[in-house]
């Protein structure tokens, strides 16, 4: 399953009632099939600007993330269960992307320019591009054939 990211906005209200939205955000993941990994809270704040919605005008909100896995077929699912909710603002899903696989090759790159593979290889596709000239040393004192 992929691994998603899901930011929510909710509005100012007291402990147990925040508590309460987390839990109906949190169920609606596990019975889509979700399996979640992280909740964050990243704290309560000012909003940037007014957000207007459910009919109500809101200035402040409580910020978390929720990291999950889910099928791709159920985020759709949980992007409207989501925006139902009255509770939440602003909700965004995002996929997580898997962080790319390297090798370190430091000692490699520590050699000398002769003796690195990357240097070695270039210097065999020169060679092989290299095309033959016409030796001059034929014996005549001038090119035979017209240029």
């Amino acid at each position: 399953m992929p691994h998603y990211e899901l930011l929510l906005v909710c509005r100012q209200m007291d402990r147990s009632e925040l508590i309460s939205v987390l839990k109906r955000s949190a169920k609606s993941i596990l019975n889509n099939g979700g399996i979640i990994r992280n909740l964050e809270n990243l704290g309560s704040r000012a909003l940037p600007y007014k957000i207007s919605e459910h009919g109500l005008v809101h200035r402040e909100g409580s910020y978390f993330s929720i990291n999950f896995n889910v099928a791709p077929q159920k985020v759709t699912d949980l992007r409207e269960v989501f925006g139902r909710d009255i509770d939440i603002i602003r909700r965004s899903i995002y996929k997580v992307a898997e962080p790319e696989k390297y090798e370190c090759t430091l000692p490699e790159e520590m050699l000398p320019p002769a003796y690195r593979k990357d240097v070695l290889d270039m210097i065999e596709i020169a060679k092989r591009n290299h095309k033959p000239k016409y030796n001059y040393n034929s014996g005549l004192d001038y090119y035979p054939f017209q240029k």
